[in-house]
């Protein structure tokens, strides 16, 4: 008897986009069980992605433009618009990524958050009046420094000289705000994390060493951040350091709120919401999601884990992909799961994603009895 599948996988990081890794796992499904009504969902969590996923479910069209990567690099950036809502979506990811520069060769002390501002911007002058933001994956920890002074804020120093780099955010005096502050009726930004700004669990000290920031360069790191939340909290009247997801991004989060005024929600939450995600995973006979690795972090409010335990409530199989497994007690809220790694190697497996993911899920679907 034909099932209904969906499949709603996350972006296999470095490799596939969610979208790319959806039309793998149904391309190989279909060669085993080619009369299976397979639904695609792909899903984001804000990061790499976002725009894509969230256009689609939006039938919003892609626009292009000038503006900068995090290292003031011109680039060609993509925006989406969606004009009966007059409703703008941006990835920041796509702009200012950390996907986006060659490997190693930048530090974060030289980068920003700059040419997120044009697209911002553009999105104003378009007459958007809501605006979504997915800004995971990016490359910067400037603590939204940069957009901001794209969109006219002036960071002053004692002297009353601007602040041009966001590494002389320790000598910030006082933020004056442009003439215009409010760009949107409303604005949302997706956060993949809930970290707050400052601290150990902050911005810096955890994801600063994956963007290049060595333990050397946190003291300094952590006290512009800190000064431009104390001077933001005196001049603005805004204390947002704490809020949960302000230390996404490198602290974008932060920046977003305090000089755009925009209301920060998990990246998830935002998709499930406009997808209409438990509708569809109560309809379907089976859900076949995943990501590049599956492990304990995965239950720890990533978007796979969270399709996992949605499916566990429902009663419905649910089995998890990854490129690679590593086994954790908390995975058991799958029905099963399989690595592309259990079938080729991890450099060839990097190599063809979508070739071994489509191979994963043929065989899945050819010993549905055993996995169900």
């Amino acid at each position: 008897m034909p099932l209904k599948i969906l499949v709603a996988p996350d972006k296999f990081k470095g490799t596939l986009t969610a979208s790319e890794a959806a039309q793998a796992i149904a391309k190989g499904w279909a060669q085993a069980r080619p009369d299976d009504d397979v639904q695609l969902l792909p899903v984001t969590d804000g990061g790499d992605g976002f725009g894509e996923v969230m256009s689609t479910l939006w039938s919003a069209k892609e626009r292009k433009m000038q503006s900068v990567d995090a290292a003031h690099r011109r680039i060609r950036a993509r925006w989406w618009w969606e004009g009966k809502e007059r409703t703008a979506i941006i990835e920041s990811a796509s702009v200012i990524g950390l996907a986006q520069l060659p490997a190693n060769r930048f530090h974060p002390f030289a980068l920003d958050t700059f040419g997120l501002g044009a697209l911002i911007k553009a999105a104003a002058r378009h007459g958007a009046r809501t605006c979504l933001i997915g800004i995971g994956g990016s490359a910067t920890n400037d603590g939204g420094f940069g957009v901001a002074r794209a969109l006219g804020w002036r960071f002053l120093d004692r002297t009353g000289r601007r602040i041009e780099k966001w590494t002389g955010l320790e000598n910030l005096t006082r933020v004056i705000a442009p003439a215009r502050r409010r760009l949107f009726q409303k604005a949302t930004v997706a956060v993949d994390v809930q970290n707050a700004l400052l601290g150990p669990k902050g911005a810096t000290r955890v994801y600063g060493p994956q963007k290049g920031l060595r333990p050397g360069d946190f003291g300094r790191a952590e006290r512009c951040l800190r000064r431009l939340a104390k001077v933001a909290k005196a001049d603005l009247g805004l204390e947002l350091e704490n809020a949960p997801g302000a230390g996404a991004a490198g602290g974008l989060g932060f920046g977003l709120a305090a000089f755009l005024g925009t209301r920060l929600e998990p990246g998830f939450d935002l998709f499930a919401r406009e997808a209409r995600l438990e509708r569809e995973l109560r309809q379907a006979d089976l859900i076949l999601t995943g990501e590049g690795r599956l492990d304990a972090s995965t239950m720890m409010g990533k978007g796979v884990g969270e399709i996992a335990k949605l499916c566990k409530g429902f009663k419905r199989r649910c089995i998890g992909l990854g490129g690679e497994v590593v086994p954790d007690r908390s995975l058991r809220l799958f029905s099963g799961t399989a690595a592309l790694t259990q079938f080729t190697t991890p450099k060839a497996a990097k190599a063809h994603p979508a070739v071994w993911l489509a191979r994963v899920a043929e065989t899945i679907a050819r010993n549905l009895r055993m996995t169900s």
